[in-house]
């Protein structure tokens, strides 16, 4: 008592309360304020309230606790204010009846969708704003509204939406798309929202599925798409039969990549495609498969339909295509193959269109043919020969026959071709003009002819040792030249059976030759090499030019027995005069001339009299199984001390 308060509280100078004590006095009116002491180390409450003249009425109370607390939970805020603020996402606390309690820095730098789920001016009760929107018609709003209430109810834990909305300025520019989640902060029944920008992630959803399901060179639909509109497109058309599916490939397309490279190939198919695409009808569905191969789905289409669009696409190649300052005139094989009860799924109808395809395309370039069951048998046919080929070889029913080879000038035989015989065990024996074609279509003739070269050096040693000097010829398909293995099967089985080399010559005919001549030369130089002959089989049915015929590396013509026969268009000169042109030919190259399918004695005699120096064929001796010619040579050489045949009874 009697000391002043700045005695007491020397710490007091300068502070709030000693102004609050000055503006008391000055005022007259109450002042509050909190003080912390230094020397009591506490928070105190001030009140100051002025009494009679210069007193004035002073009340401390301890407000430590409280003000601990509050400075506790004011940290606490700017804690909680700083995570909100790192988060990327637009954040929102909402009160229990929707109201916006608090927004973090992203939501408050651009609300746009997150502040709204529809155009308007930012809310202030997001429910609200939800409520309003929906109203409207916008369902994803009415959405928000829906999982919203079950939060803030507590039916629900949680909630989330993903949702679009169009980018400010029209349509050009695009829409952002939103991922939107709400959870209940406390049981006050608070509920945090979150709208999180997930545009980019949806483009690249929506750009892989979209490539997933399109050709990346042309853009147009794949195999997966196109499976889809035939499935659709089947389901609407519920069995009657307007469902029409064309299977195109482009005729010759490999020479296009092979002399011009892959790019111009590339470019090739992008203008097939933009030609296509225009020649369609709006409900059709143009695709690709793959390589040259395209298809269109026709919907409400029948089989008449499908050949009017087929002419329509074979309309698109009657324009050549400019490409690499090259015009390139390129025709097309069309097949077609229209809904109905066997058709059971796109594979079904594919297959069909696939078949028809293949089949127009073997009657020549530019056709297009409709399947029938009748085609269906067919295939079916040639998938059971395709399955037993398979295992053909090794149950033993392959056979080889041996047509021998005479030489004209001194009537010896010389050699023999290898001819393969199929012996089916329920279909008899099978030609092989039928199953061949199948072997080369399902990979299976590069093993058959491995097998073939392997048996016949095998007889070709044995005759050897017998003392009959042939040589053999065994025929090879353009697929196994394109295999790329054919050097090492033949020399593989040469080496395996110990037969020299000269003993070997391959044919392969005209044809297949010029399918890829520069990979002919570069074989058929590396077998040469090796003394193996090689012959062209069918000479003067494919058209060779003498250039070409010139430029090959090889040994032996063999005439097609076209020629020989004798019987050619009206329009072109003598048989005779014909066959002796090859022959003459053949000499200037340096080349043995063969005339094959002699089958009457004035053939014979014709091949003789052009300079043919060989002759095979059912006049000369029908094919035979290795014993029979070898006892046939065998009793001969004993005879007449020469490997003569006997003339056949009858001409085949």
């Amino acid at each position: 008592m009697g000391r002043t308060v700045w005695e007491v509280f020397p710490d007091v100078r300068g502070t709030d309360l000693e102004a609050a004590y000055c503006k008391a006095r000055a005022t007259g009116l109450a002042q509050e304020v909190d003080l912390f002491s230094r020397l009591l180390d506490r928070w105190f409450g001030g009140a100051v309230h002025s009494g009679r003249g210069d007193e004035l009425v002073v009340f401390f109370r301890d407000v430590h606790e409280r003000r601990t607390l509050d400075e506790e939970r004011a940290a606490e805020s700017s804690l909680i204010r700083a995570v909100l603020n790192a988060l990327p996402a637009r954040t929102a606390i909402l009160e229990a009846d929707g109201t916006i309690l608090t927004t973090n820095a992203s939501w408050n730098a651009d609300p746009g969708p997150a502040g709204r789920l529809s155009a308007g001016e930012r809310c202030v009760n997001y429910l609200e704003a939800c409520r309003a929107a929906a109203a409207t018609g916008d369902r994803d709003a009415q959405a928000a509204v829906s999982g919203l209430e079950a939060v803030f109810s507590g039916r629900a834990p949680s909630f989330s939406l993903d949702y679009a909305r169009a980018v400010p300025g029209g349509r050009s520019r695009g829409e952002t798309w939103w991922h939107m989640q709400a959870f209940p902060v406390d049981d006050r029944r608070r509920v945090v929202v979150t709208h999180t920008d997930i545009t980019d992630r949806v483009t690249a959803e929506q750009r892989a599925a979209w490539q997933a399901r399109h050709d990346h060179l042309t853009s147009l639909p794949n195999r997966v798409a196109l499976h889809e509109a035939i499935t659709e497109a089947l389901a609407e058309d519920d069995g009657a039969g307007r469902v029409t599916v064309l299977y195109m490939d482009v005729d010759g397309f490999k020479q296009v990549n092979d002399s011009l490279g892959h790019s111009t190939g590339d470019l090739l198919l992008r203008e097939l495609a933009y030609r296509l695409a225009h020649r369609t009808r709006p409900t059709d569905v143009v695709g690709r498969l793959g390589g040259d191969e395209f298809v269109v789905v026709a919907r409400d289409c029948d089989a008449e339909g499908g050949e009017a669009l087929a002419r329509r696409f074979h309309g698109v190649f009657d324009e050549p295509f400019e490409l690499a300052g090259t015009r390139l005139p390129l025709t097309v094989s069309i097949g077609i193959a229209t809904s109905d009860p066997a058709h059971a799924g796109p594979e079904d109808l594919l297959r069909d269109a696939d078949a028809a395809m293949y089949a127009a395309k073997a009657s020549g370039p530019h056709r297009y043919l409709v399947f029938t069951p009748a085609l269906r048998t067919v295939l079916e046919d040639r998938w059971q020969i395709a399955s037993r080929l398979r295992e053909a070889a090794a149950n033993g029913e392959f056979a080889v026959r041996w047509q021998p080879v005479v030489d004209l000038r001194s009537g010896e035989v010389t050699g023999a071709e290898a001819l393969l015989r199929w012996n089916h065990p329920q279909r008899g024996l099978i030609p092989p003009e039928e199953f061949i074609p199948v072997a080369e279509e399902n990979g299976l003739i590069v093993p058959i002819t491995r097998w073939l070269l392997q048996v016949t050096t095998a007889q070709a040693t044995a005759w050897a040792r017998e003392g009959l000097d042939l040589a053999i010829a065994v025929n090879i398909s353009a697929v196994h030249l394109a295999s790329g293995t054919l050097v090492d099967d033949v020399l593989g089985a040469v080496g395996d059976n110990g037969l020299r080399t000269t003993g070997l010559t391959v044919e392969l005919t005209e044809t297949s030759i010029a399918r890829d001549p520069e990979q002919a030369v570069e074989q058929f130089s590396v077998l040469r090499k090796h003394g193996i002959r090689v012959a062209i089989d069918d000479f003067g049915s494919g058209y060779s030019s003498l250039s070409a015929v010139a430029s090959l590396p090889v040994d032996v013509l063999k005439v097609d027995r076209a020629l020989v026969a004798g019987a050619p268009p009206k329009r072109l000169a003598a048989p005779e005069a014909i066959l002796r042109a090859v022959s003459a030919l053949g000499s200037a190259l340096g080349l043995q001339v063969l005339a094959e399918g002699v089958e009457t004695v004035e053939q014979v005699d014709r091949a003789r009299r052009v300079g043919c120096a060989f002759a095979q064929g059912y006049q000369l001796s029908r094919p035979l199984a290795a014993e029979h010619l070898s006892g046939l040579l065998e009793d001969s050489r004993r005879r007449t001390g020469r490997q003569l045949l006997p003339p056949p009874s009858a001409p085949a």
